[in-house]
């Protein structure tokens, strides 16, 4: 799969902001994130504004996102996150008390002023690979984490996993870092019933090569490895699997094997997380795009 040259156009698509100061000097870019300072708070912004979307990660309201309904668009105009960075921020705000955990990001897409802002509220660390595509503040491969035992109690790794060879040894060595009651919230794409090697060569938006397309099957995997696992979903995705439906009404986006993925997802798994109606509003639609897995180390 090669992404669209619309949604590649989004994801390189930076923050905006700033103006013309007196005289035509540029003003500084104004922090989307600056009204926040509790992100636990954010349904109380969100009940207050009437407008039919909000960004639960900057708290813009407004008419509508950037873009389509999409899980790599739906663009936030403030912030720039796009439809799957807001719904694993909400999973994680949603299934965690408030507190200063230790978060660790594996590379983030957003930029500068949006961790600047999870450094205020938690004590944060992005990494990245290689620091080719994502600078961070430290280097990572999942398969080898020099961090210790214990260290991170949040783990938060969108669009990563898919990309590492050895999943067994990345999932080892997150469980290790991991403190006691710690979670790690996990997205990947799923695009299909079952797990498998790309059948060609697949290179993400920053031509990063897939090792793997990961299916639902992921969860049992998870599983073995020690995790108490969970499948995040919206309340959409969850009544058309627990009415056993194996079709999608209407049209879906072509990278999706939508069929597939209803004959192997399991409601068991799934916790619901979202109301239609809030997933409306934030941006989750459409549903078969919005999958999250919560691994939570027990002991």
């Amino acid at each position: 799969m090669k992404r669209s040259t619309r949604i590649v156009a989004f994801l390189e698509r930076g923050l905006r902001g700033g103006g013309a100061g007196p005289e035509g000097v540029p003003s500084a870019p104004r922090d989307p994130f600056e009204e926040i300072r509790d992100p636990w708070r954010w349904r109380t912004a969100f009940d207050d504004r009437f407008a039919t979307s909000f960004c639960n990660i900057c708290w813009w309201s407004g008419e509508s996102f950037g873009g389509f309904a999409h899980s790599e668009s739906a663009v936030c105009p403030a912030c720039g996150s796009i439809a799957r960075d807001r719904f694993l921020f909400y999973c994680f705000i949603e299934r965690q008390p408030a507190t200063k955990y230790r978060v660790l990001e594996t590379s983030p897409r957003l930029g500068p002023a949006y961790r600047q802002a999870m450094k205020r509220w938690f004590e944060y660390r992005a990494s990245d690979f290689d620091q080719r595509s994502h600078r961070a503040d430290i280097a990572v491969d999942l398969q080898n984490i020099a961090l210790a035992d214990g260290s991170v109690d949040i783990l938060l790794t969108p669009h990563v996993l898919e990309h590492v060879p050895g999943t067994d040894l990345a999932l080892e060595e997150i469980r290790r870092i991991l403190s006691v009651g710690g979670a790690m919230y996990l997205q990947v794409p799923v695009l299909q019933g079952a797990t498998a090697r790309p059948v060609e060569p697949e290179f993400h938006g920053d031509n990063t090569p897939v090792e793997w397309r990961f299916g639902p099957d992921l969860t049992a995997r998870l599983r073995e490895h020690g995790f108490d696992t969970r499948l995040l979903c919206t309340e959409g995705l969850s009544r058309h699997v627990e009415a056993g439906e194996r079709t999608w009404p209407g049209e879906t986006s072509p990278e999706f094997d939508a069929t597939s993925m209803l004959e192997s997802l399991c409601y068991d798994d799934f916790l619901v997380v979202s109301d239609s109606a809030t997933a409306q509003r934030v941006g989750f639609v459409p549903p078969y795009m919005f999958l999250t897995w919560e691994c939570r180390k027990l002991g």
